[in-house]
């Protein structure tokens, strides 16, 4: 397997060096070189448990590679690697149960360590990153950096904390994420960490890590590398949970083998339905994948129109981890329609003009596999009310906005096939829009945990029981034009944050 810059397909790189870059030097992301013989065992797939197919999916998009080397075969080599990241890590072995809602199931990705869907991956790309550099016999110590809009942030700090040969800094908006998601950031202890807010959104953190991949002058001995889902090693996990929920459909009785089944993604950075796609084109019978946008409807509006246009007010909205206008992982999906120099030539527009236009070929391509939607705050809280009401199930606000456009899309379309709505995050990590959405009082978000948990009854994720008494370790602060010279300082003058 080779993996190919997105903006130039005669960059080449084996996967190992894929992982360990994380962005291509041109800008572009690596993907596949083809997923011709990437074809998941699906004859197998209903007596394979969780791990296997996590190993699975990890050796097929990585095959080849010496990161996966073992005396019993790369399966073995994946196997060990997904051990390691999720043994005792998640609230049991299933790491991504299904839940059934009304007509269709939630999968909950939010049972390991910090709550969120991002731990799926992020507990397995140290393993990756690791297993990446023995292969290639890299000594360099490798400083990750990483925007985040919440969750990213949290769950990669979990997994990179203390990892020996990594740094790792994160970036994240002042006064855009949850009180409960910046407690999580903040109070990690490891000595490898650095966590920074930024004055400005999540697009502006976001561009600022790009930049710095482009123009910061590295020491030698340093490689900087991202646990954003713009490194191949961080998406690719997130295929396994798509195959992994077919098998529980089938093993339910809900499906039998080869009958479609519809996702429905919140996503702000496209890089969890990416997945989804990663996995059809893998051989998982997927019907209809669904974008779920909130107010900041730019993906909404780029699949019904084929413009996409970041040239719009940015609102800060309960969903803030899709509080995003700028969505990395499209790249990936527009160089698969239209190839690498397409690709370069939009992704050139997007940087100089705000927009870029689709011709109506690669629109129609587009929606023959993708539908969206998107839901405002006042239908968000509605929903989470409504849905709690009817059917005792709690979600976050993220998930609601997923479940609304699921309720619209079904409306629209009548589709009879199965459906997954995705839920990417834990209630209790917004507490408080969670009270709102309920009509309950509390003060502050913290409190909002517990008085949850008094009215609701739903258990409290142990890494989140008294957050609030988490000391705080990092209170470090930057403008969005600062941030280069923060990294510099920090990695070619030595100043380590203590």
């Amino acid at each position: 397997m080779l993996y190919l810059s997105t903006r130039n397909n005669k960059i080449e790189k084996k996967p190992s060096e894929a992982v360990l870059e994380g962005i291509a030097k041109d800008g572009g992301l690596y993907m596949p070189k083809s997923f011709e013989g990437v074809d998941f065992p699906m004859d197998q797939l209903s007596k394979m448990t969780n791990k296997e197919i996590s190993a699975q999916v990890i050796a097929l998009l990585f095959k080849g590679d010496k990161m996966l080397e073992d005396e019993k075969g790369e399966l073995e080599g994946a196997y060990k690697l997904v051990s390691k990241a999720y043994d005792g890590k998640f609230d049991n072995e299933d790491f991504a149960p299904l839940s059934k809602v009304a007509d269709a199931y939630v999968m909950e990705l939010y049972h390991g360590p910090t709550c969120a869907f991002k731990d799926v991956a992020l507990q397995l790309l140290p393993q990756l990153v690791s297993a990446s550099k023995k292969a290639t016999g890299m000594k360099d110590e490798i400083v990750i950096l990483t925007a985040t809009s919440g969750d990213t942030g949290s769950a990669a700090l979990s997994g990179f904390s203390n990892v020996d040969g990594v740094k790792i800094i994160v970036f994240y908006p002042r006064n855009g994420v949850s009180a409960v998601q910046e407690r999580q950031m903040v109070s990690v202890d490891g000595k490898n960490t650095c966590v920074c807010s930024v004055g400005g959104n999540f697009d502006d953190a976001q561009s600022g890590v790009k930049s710095i991949f482009a123009n910061l002058k590295l020491p030698q001995g340093v490689q900087l590398s991202s646990a954003n889902s713009i490194n191949i090693g961080r998406l690719a996990p997130q295929v396994a949970y798509y195959f992994k929920a077919y098998r529980d459909l089938m093993a339910n009785g809900e499906i039998k083998m080869g009958d479609k089944v519809n996702f429905i993604v919140p996503t702000g950075n496209f890089g969890d339905i990416l997945a989804g796609y990663f996995a059809k084109k893998m051989g998982l019978p997927v019907g209809q994948l669904v974008c779920a946008s909130n107010t900041n409807k730019v993906l909404t509006d780029f699949f019904e129109e084929g413009v996409y246009n970041k040239n719009r007010e940015f609102y800060l909205t309960k969903s803030p981890s899709m509080d995003i206008l700028i969505s990395s992982n499209l790249e990936r999906l527009l160089y698969l329609v239209c190839g690498s120099e397409r690709c370069a030539s939009y992704m050139k527009q997007l940087k100089e003009n705000g927009e870029y236009k689709l011709t109506e070929k690669e629109l129609a391509t587009i929606r023959k596999e993708f539908d969206a939607g998107f839901c405002d705050d006042i239908e968000t809280l509605k929903t989470i009310k409504d849905v709690y009401e009817k059917e005792g199930y709690l979600m976050d606000t993220h998930t609601a906005v997923a479940w609304n456009v699921y309720e619209k899309w079904l409306k629209k379309t009548g589709d009879k096939n199965k459906t997954v709505v995705l839920s990417t995050a834990s209630p209790y990590k917004f507490s408080s829009s969670v009270m709102n959405a309920l009509g309950k009082e509390y003060d502050g978000e913290f409190d909002a945990v517990n008085k949850l948990y008094e009215y609701t009854k739903a258990k409290i994720p142990s890494s989140l029981v008294n957050i609030e008494s988490k000391a705080i370790v990092h209170n470090v602060t930057v403008e969005k034009d600062e941030m280069q010279d923060f990294v510099d300082k920090m990695v070619n003058k030595k100043v380590w944050m203590d």
